[in-house]
């Protein structure tokens, strides 16, 4: 069997299928008794169609979006009650990076639509420095005299650290948030987003290079800036997963598809509000105290996103999450 002919003979029980785990999202309760029924018998032959698929097509994009949509009912259908601790506890050890390996790649596109530009525009100011003009936002030119004059503005006094500390953790909150809902316009605002952030970045390590300022201003920056860029591509990603499900659904209602997906999306941008947090904290008392050695601010930055990235990639392995790509 083809995976058209498939799709043909089987797509108004998934179509049915998808309608009845949307309907459900909160609660069985929503459903009669009849469609309680309904949805676990359409659950078993999706089941048996996704393992068909998964033996005769693994690599289809068919495969793909049943193994999603079975995902989906699975965790409708045997989800329990947990107390809201052990809740918690389930979703930071398994929910969330289970979530993070299954749209790693929307995450690995967004990375790449910030760190594209920005090297490319701090190549490009390192260079000729009158380019910052034309690259930076108008608001951000006021930076580019204390960078010539070689004087950074990474000097927080003590007594202005919390503040300082809770001002940033707000601005790159509502980055992350921007990334994120510019996903309901398929994703077009989230590209933007995206590209102008890592513009910004790019030509003002790139005129620190130009005047020999990169050294302090990347002592201040790699404490905080691992975790800190990671969550903003994270959001990011959850933001081209909606876009995506706009623009392709699949067998989906497209109403459906944003729904699931948008689910999955949201989850990804709450974990990512954590690890802001204690991005805005290292980027608050310890990237600008200039009583702690460079060294150890670089051991802060590359030993947190070493953690970061060793908890996403491997805790929750083996574990059932029910979380897959929006694809």
């Amino acid at each position: 069997m083809t995976p058209e002919q498939l799709t043909r003979n089987r797509s108004k029980d998934w179509e049915r299928l998808s309608q009845l785990v949307t309907r459900s999202q909160s609660s069985l309760k929503r459903l009669t008794q009849k469609e309680v029924a309904e949805i676990g018998r359409l659950y078993r032959a999706t089941s048996s169609d996704l393992a068909l698929a998964q033996r005769d097509f693994p690599t289809h994009r068919v495969t793909e979006q049943l193994n999603r949509l079975v995902a989906h009912a699975h965790a409708v259908i045997y989800r329990g009650e947990p107390l809201a601790t052990r809740g918690i506890v389930l979703f930071f050890t398994t929910r969330l990076p289970n979530l993070f390996r299954a749209n790693a790649r929307f995450v690995g596109i967004a990375a790449l639509l910030f760190l594209i530009p920005a090297m490319a525009a701090g190549i490009a100011t390192a260079l000729a420095p009158t380019t910052a003009l034309a690259l930076l936002p108008t608001e951000a030119h006021d930076m580019i005299p204390m960078i010539e004059e070689q004087d950074l503005w990474i000097d927080i006094p003590l007594d202005e650290r919390p503040y300082a500390s809770s001002a940033i953790m707000t601005n790159n909150i509502r980055v992350s948030i921007l990334a994120f809902a510019g996903g309901m316009l398929a994703g077009i605002p989230t590209v933007y987003v995206l590209i102008l952030n890592g513009l910004l970045l790019g030509s003002i390590t790139g005129l620190t290079v130009h005047y020999g300022v990169a050294g302090e201003l990347w002592a201040f920056v790699i404490g905080h800036g691992v975790i800190e860029l990671s969550m903003i591509f994270f959001a990011g990603g959850a933001g081209l997963m909606i876009g995506w499900a706009i623009i392709h659904p699949g067998y989906l209602k497209r109403s459906d598809a944003v729904r699931l997906a948008a689910r999955d999306a949201l989850t990804l941008v709450l974990g990512c509000g954590v690890f802001l947090v204690l991005a805005g904290i290292i980027e608050g008392f310890i990237s600008p105290n200039e009583s702690i050695p460079v060294a150890v601010k670089w051991l802060v930055g590359i030993g947190s996103g070493v953690l970061l990235y060793g908890y996403l990639f491997l805790a929750g392995r083996g574990e059932k999450s029910h979380t897959h790509d929006a694809s």
